[in-house]
């Protein structure tokens, strides 16, 4: 080989290791995580949607009061399912905000119709009440497991984007604009419920 070819092969690979350094790889690996994140918290939350039809049969023999808050539930739940979020919107703070306000308005009614469960003793003798009951419990747990994860991959890929040299990828080459994280609007709605299943027990959220 050549001094001309051995040059050529150093400069090849010194671009490449340029390149390397500058997140050509790493900041779309981050990026793709991100998004798959956030496609386990939409599965999350559309989980738990599908079990509020189930809860609508329970609250029907409950008294006006329930009905009541089963209202704004089934009316949170509608808006809830028509915000939708594609995976080129987590960089709009427009969009993620009105789409955790109607899951945070759907949380909070869903936490104010099963605390009004707990006072009486009668729906929670029902049986398909208790196995709604955990099934809630678990998809609140995966919804806030989702989203811690989602959020974890979000820093890391900013974090990407924002620090050198990965910062002159992100600028030249991709362009890349920071994501959002999953923000509860409710202090503490990111927190799985655990609900008392005593007969004399309440709702209460574990901190």
């Amino acid at each position: 080989m050549n001094f001309t070819a051995v040059r050529r092969a150093a400069i090849v690979a010194f671009a490449a290791l340029g390149l390397a350094s500058c997140g050509i790889n790493s900041i779309p690996t981050k990026e793709e995580t991100a998004k798959a994140r956030w496609a386990d918290v939409e599965a999350a939350f559309q989980e738990r949607a599908n079990l509020i039809p189930n809860l609508a049969e329970v609250a029907r023999g409950a008294a006006e009061q329930e009905r009541g808050i089963l209202t704004d539930v089934i009316e949170a739940r509608a808006k809830a399912t028509s915000v939708n979020i594609t995976a080129d919107d987590l960089t709009d703070e427009t969009k993620m905000a009105e789409y955790q306000a109607a899951q945070n308005q759907l949380s909070s009614g869903l936490g104010r119709l099963l605390a009004n469960f707990e006072a009486y003793p009668d729906l929670k003798s029902i049986t398909n009440y208790q196995m709604l009951q955990g099934q809630l419990e678990g998809s609140e747990n995966k919804v806030r497991i989702a989203i811690r994860d989602y959020n974890e991959a979000v820093r890391d890929y900013n974090t990407e984007i924002r620090t050198f040299p990965s910062a002159i990828g992100a600028n030249v080459i991709y362009g890349s604009e920071p994501m959002v994280p999953y923000k509860a609007v409710t202090a503490g709605a990111e927190v799985a419920p655990t609900l008392d299943m005593t007969p004399s027990g309440s709702a209460t959220k574990s901190n």
